[in-house]
């Protein structure tokens, strides 16, 4: 009997040591510097993957130029626009460097894809130029504010209309705002006739792009600088 427990306790005591070996053996697995380094190769792996992928993203916005071009045959461009037929792009590519210039592949989903010979450089330093020159002619407007209120004296009333003019003058829209405090939101028509009144002192300089609308405790207009047009015709109405 004594015996047979003793046997027991040793089958117990080999099992509980199996289940703590193979706790043990799995978290080396994970840990090991095998496994570590499997983890680094793959995430450079992928880092690796991302970057020639973004490389190829921006290569395809260029067209591709002389050697880069792969195709067996092309349709050929001239440098002055003339249209020269089917060539073997070796062939093509001879032109182009007899001329001392770039062939150019300009449509690559054609069949067969269209080339052009041209300075490229050149042509993307006209290009260039060109953006540049677009950006440069670009209007920017601008939106000033001019806050009023609603029982603004004379005076004040005076100085912030100079203000607004000027910022009309420079090119400027600008949004006039009527703030309301307290009592005076029971009585929302002494801010109407404030932007009234100011729209019909600009009536020569500007025009009322958005009416009054009140928005919680404010009230607003929109007015822009008028086109040349209307005012070289309110300049002659006035004269």
């Amino acid at each position: 009997m004594i015996a047979k427990l003793f046997q027991e306790g040793a089958q117990a005591s080999r099992l509980v040591r199996r289940k703590l070996m193979g706790r043990k053996n799995m978290f080396f697995a994970f840990s090991s510097p095998v496994a570590v380094r499997a983890g680094f190769f793959v995430a450079a792996t992928n880092s690796r993957k991302r970057e020639k992928e973004e490389v190829s993203a921006i290569a395809a916005q260029e067209p591709r130029l002389n050697d880069e071009i792969r195709t067996r045959e092309c349709r050929l461009i001239g440098y002055d626009g003339t249209q020269m037929g089917i060539f073997n792009t070796r062939e093509a590519q001879r032109i182009a460097d007899g001329q001392g210039l770039d062939l150019v592949e300009i449509a690559p989903n054609a069949e067969p894809p269209v080339c052009r010979i041209m300075d490229y450089g050149k042509f993307k330093y006209e290009q260039a130029i060109k953006a540049k020159q677009a950006r440069k002619n670009q209007t920017k407007i601008e939106i000033k504010e001019m806050k009023f209120r609603p029982k603004i004296d004379v005076g004040d009333y005076t100085t912030k209309k100079k203000h607004v003019l000027r910022f009309l003058e420079g090119g400027a829209k600008v949004k006039i705002t009527i703030m309301f405090r307290g009592r005076e939101m029971a009585h929302p028509e002494q801010g109407l006739s404030i932007l009234e009144r100011l729209a019909d002192d600009l009536k020569d300089v500007a025009v009322i792009e958005n009416a009054p609308k009140m928005e919680g405790r404010n009230m607003h207009m929109l007015i822009a600088p008028l086109p040349a047009s209307a005012k070289k015709a309110a300049e002659k109405d006035a004269k």
